[in-house]
C-alpha cells in the first residue's frame, strides 16, 4: 500500500483536500474583506465553496458563487484580472514550497441541485412515485 493512496471516493489525496481548504480559507478571507482592488469584486459578495488542487499542488482551481448568482461572467473576470493580487495574499497566509497557480470557475452546484429538486417536484415524477407506493 502506497503512502499517498488516493481517496477512492473523491479522487484527492488527503494533501490535497487539506491544502485545498487551506487556501479556501485564505481567498475566502481576502474576498470578504474587501481587500482586492477591484471594483466589480467589491460590489459583489463572493462565496468560496470549495478549492481543487491538482496533484502535485501546483494548480488551484478555485469555485466560487456570487451572491444570488447575479453577474457571474463580471465575477469571473474581475477574479481573472486580479489572480496575480490574490495568489500573493494566498502565499502570504498559507505556507507552500510553491506558489499554486489559481483558476476560477463558477460553482454550478447550487444551480444542479435546484435543477433536480424541480424534477423531483414534477407531477410525473409524483405519478411515477405514486404507483411505486401502491405496490404496482
Amino acid at each position: 500500500m502506497t503512502r499517498h493512496r488516493k481517496d477512492k471516493v473523491s479522487g484527492a489525496s488527503q494533501r490535497q483536500l487539506r491544502v485545498g481548504e487551506l487556501i479556501r480559507h485564505a481567498v475566502a478571507e481576502v474576498l470578504a474583506r474587501g481587500e482586492a482592488p477591484d471594483a466589480v469584486l467589491a460590489r459583489h459578495p463572493i462565496t468560496v465553496p470549495e478549492v481543487r488542487m491538482s496533484p502535485d499542488l501546483r494548480l488551484a482551481t478555485v469555485y466560487v458563487m456570487p451572491l444570488g448568482g447575479r453577474d457571474k461572467e463580471a465575477v469571473i473576470e474581475a477574479l481573472e484580472r486580479n489572480q496575480k493580487f490574490l495568489r500573493g495574499e494566498v502565499v502570504r497566509r498559507v505556507s507552500m514550497k510553491f506558489a499554486p497557480d489559481l483558476r476560477f470557475r463558477i460553482d454550478d452546484r447550487f444551480d444542479e441541485a435546484e435543477r433536480i429538486e424541480r424534477l423531483l417536484r414534477s407531477p410525473e415524477v409524483a405519478r411515477d412515485l405514486g404507483k411505486d407506493k401502491e405496490g404496482k
